[in-house]
């Protein structure tokens, strides 16, 4: 009794008291696994050309286009670029790449988890990886971070954190020259509008902005003239923010702040009693 106990002063804190079979298992597919990928991959070795004209092929499609950039505000200011989903397509394109989110520890006590984020080209031997901190909170702008208790919660949250690590990730180790001409492609087929003409777009993107509340004149607004003088990157700009809305990294109001109201406005332009003119 007293030898067991001080076994389990010698563990290190957090450590299991036992690995179960299942465990034991998995720990030997994971070994396995790795080994063989490395082994298809020499004796598979990617074709630069097929990845290059399959990475074209995908930035050409409308729906990979209209996910492939993301936006959302910081400290007053909008930040955009590549989005995961853009990056998972690339590392599928160029071939021999794994890539992953695993949640090494979630501590309840100080309601954080602790996430690895990594990427592998398998052919070359060149991996990444960060591993970071995950607050179980939510930042709201009414009541500032709001703990998070629900387990779905906890899980989303994670997975939210992570896929901007997983994303970097992938992007480290493909060549930035794939890279950036995807962006491009992408690009050029949103200012395309899969062969619709330019009013159909602009009509189409009123539309749909509209379906979520926010007015032609607010979208004139932001960009800063009217809707017939809207050009083919106008148009894309717009289908990009109108994605970032529907997944939740913006809101309306951060892209297109409703207009303030005058003194004039408020008072039909007469003059009230007591205030001088």
């Amino acid at each position: 009794m007293k030898q067991h106990q001080q076994i389990e002063r010698m563990s290190p804190a957090g450590a299991p008291a036992r690995i179960g079979q299942g465990t034991a298992v998995e720990q030997s597919r994971a070994v396995a696994e790795v080994q063989a990928a490395i082994v298809v991959a020499q004796q598979c070795p990617r074709n630069i050309q097929a990845a290059i004209d399959e990475m074209r092929e995908s930035c050409k499609q409308k729906y990979l286009a209209e996910r492939a950039f993301f936006r959302f505000p910081r400290a007053g200011t909008t930040v955009s670029g590549p989005s995961v989903h853009l990056a998972r397509e690339l590392a599928r394109c160029w071939g021999n790449v794994q890539y992953g989110l695993v949640e090494m520890r979630r501590d309840d006590e100080f309601a954080q988890s602790e996430m690895q984020a990594f990427a592998w080209d398998v052919e070359k031997n060149s991996r990444t990886s960060s591993t970071f901190i995950v607050p179980h909170l939510r930042d709201t702008k009414d009541y500032g971070p709001v703990p998070l208790k629900e387990l779905r919660d906890i899980y989303e949250n994670n997975a939210n954190n992570g896929a901007r690590r997983v994303r970097e990730a992938i992007f480290a180790i493909l060549p930035p020259w794939f890279v950036e001409e995807a962006k491009a492609l992408c690009e050029r087929t949103l200012r395309d509008g899969g062969g619709k003409s330019l009013n159909v777009r602009v009509a189409d993107a009123i539309r749909a902005f509209e379906g979520v509340g926010v007015t032609a004149d607010r979208i004139e607004t932001k960009l800063g003239r009217a809707s017939a003088k809207w050009t083919d990157h106008d148009v894309a700009q717009l289908q990009v923010i109108f994605q970032s809305l529907q997944r939740g990294e913006v809101t309306a109001e951060d892209e297109f702040p409703a207009p303030r109201v005058t003194a004039d406005e408020i008072t039909g332009g007469q003059t009230v009693p007591g205030t001088t003119s």
